[in-house]
């Protein structure tokens, strides 16, 4: 098919072509900066202090084991702990995951630690204001594809998310601002294209969010705009977002999310007099709409969260079940 330009819709053209361009600029970067950022947190995550001796730290092993206490010694082979529970105990380093500073505020007066939820930042479809602090790399996992977030700074994250097919690719970004120990707020963007489905194709959403609570239980509201681009056919619409987390035991928790869509622009559409049968044409507008999600969170670990849940669509004033379940597995990285 050849595409013909007209002569006033040059300057539009290149227009769009160069926010294209950057638009995949920005998605190679995304992905380049997490990588490098990943890479040194692996180098980086035995570099451990010894001589702080009342400092506590969480070894997590590749099964999913933990063992809480002072780190007496680590060598080349193994680390030595002294736990409260059991005692002292050796562990190989070819079984160790993660070694993690535990801070005082994450500790009960008994002693008792309280795991920080990594996973708390996120809902099903939405984030909130929470930050994801730097090094909690995670995986989620959904039917659909995976979405690989990375902390690579002080309240500031990034990453990638894709379908099993590749299409759409998505850069994410966003930083978060607490404003209080139950208040905080953020600021991000979506930038993606369609890849090699329809490379001319491609998208935008910057957002912004309000969050009332902590990692346990939590509102959030979000709102931003969305600029969406389909092979020469340009939108764009308002998207919200209510959503909340709340915890109701040790490992389950009842999450809710939505997304809200308004009204788009206006597009062509051909109708037929009823009387002369003649069609003519008119302009409307593109209905909006609103997807719900209410579901549970299981905590198997401090690594390694499932949760689903089943979704109902608003749509002309109907609200109609979603057919296909949401299931997501949360994995740290």
């Amino acid at each position: 098919m050849i595409k013909i330009i007209l002569f006033e819709q040059l300057p539009f053209y290149f227009w769009y072509k160069f926010e294209l361009m950057k638009i995949y600029s920005v998605i190679m970067w995304l992905l380049l900066f997490a990588s490098s950022i990943l890479f040194s947190e692996i180098h980086a995550q035995f570099d451990i202090d010894t001589t702080k001796k009342e400092q506590i730290y969480l070894i997590t092993t590749n099964n999913d084991g933990s063992f809480l206490g002072k780190i007496i010694s680590i060598d080349s082979r193994e680390v030595l702990i002294q736990t409260n529970t059991i005692g002292e105990v050796y562990i190989p380093k070819y079984q160790i995951n993660s070694i993690e500073v535990i801070e005082e505020d994450r500790m009960t007066e008994n002693g008792n630690y309280l795991p920080n939820e990594v996973f708390a930042t996120r809902y099903f479809i939405t984030t909130n204001g929470l930050a994801i602090e730097k090094g909690e790399n995670y995986i989620q996992w959904n039917w659909y594809g995976p979405d690989i977030q990375f902390g690579v700074g002080k309240n500031f994250g990034v990453g990638v998310m894709t379908s099993w097919a590749g299409v759409p690719v998505i850069g994410t970004m966003k930083y978060s601002i607490p404003l209080g120990d139950k208040f905080s707020c953020g600021v991000g963007s979506l930038i993606g294209t369609a890849s090699w489905v329809s490379p001319e194709s491609g998208g935008a959403l910057p957002f912004g969010v309000l969050t009332f609570g902590d990692r346990k239980s939590n509102l959030n509201i979000s709102g931003g705009y969305s600029f969406l681009s389909i092979e020469g056919d340009y939108d764009g619409r308002p998207l919200f977002s209510i959503a909340g987390l709340a915890k109701i035991g040790k490992k389950v928790s009842l999450v809710f999310d939505s997304f809200i869509a308004g009204q788009g622009g206006y597009i062509k559409d051909m109708e037929y007099d009823p009387i002369t049968g003649k069609p003519y044409e008119v302009l409307k507008r593109r209905k909006g709409g609103a997807l719900l999600i209410p579901g549970v969170r299981l905590e198997f670990s401090s690594q390694n969260t499932f949760q689903f849940g089943f979704g109902g669509i608003i749509a002309d004033g109907e609200i109609q079940p979603f057919p296909i379940p949401m299931v997501q597995w949360y994995r740290k990285i």
